[in-house]
């Protein structure tokens, strides 16, 4: 059985992170909490907290990036929901004895382990379940909500960095 330490957040796929901020910020008060570009997948995230948990706001960066694609055939909404777990590869392991058929685990990367377990085993939604050393509830280096929408902050190594980009 897989140990979920907690639930992290539900994500969004948005075409543009702008205008969903005057809901969520403007309107709910929520409030940023990190972000970047990641450019490997193309795609822009922010995160805000909001009544106790989070929300994912994705965009994408490039019209070939996997969430561009997904937009294209299925709209804006809800794309995921995030789970921590203590033991990655040992979840893994008992899911995938359940037969439930993860997609794209990647246990490399010490700050963010995850996999997914596919919608049609799991009611419809996509899981993603993240074994993370890191505090992902704060801010991270005085990263603020405009240093992300200016495209000045990046991921590395799934941490949201500084941009060495003019």
């Amino acid at each position: 059985m897989a140990d979920i330490r907690r639930f992290d957040h539900v994500a969004l796929a948005v075409r543009d992170v702008e205008p969903a901020l005057g809901l969520y910020c403007d309107a709910l008060g929520a409030r940023f909490v990190l972000g970047g570009d990641n450019h490997q997948t193309g795609n822009r995230i922010v995160h805000l907290a909001l009544g106790g948990f989070k929300v994912e706001l994705m965009q994408p960066l490039r019209a070939d990036s996997l969430l561009a694609r997904f937009i294209d055939r299925r709209g804006e909404g809800f794309h995921h929901v995030t789970m921590v777990v203590d033991e990655l590869a040992r979840t893994v392991g008992c899911l995938d004895a359940a037969g439930l058929g993860l997609v794209g685990t990647d246990l490399t990367n010490p700050v963010w382990r995850e996999a997914f377990v596919p919608p049609r085993a799991a009611g419809g939604a996509l899981v993603q379940l993240v074994e993370t050393d890191r505090d992902w509830s704060r801010t991270v280096d005085g990263i603020a909500l405009d240093d992300v929408l200016a495209g000045r902050v990046e991921f590395r190594d799934a941490w949201p960095c500084w941009s060495d980009k003019d």
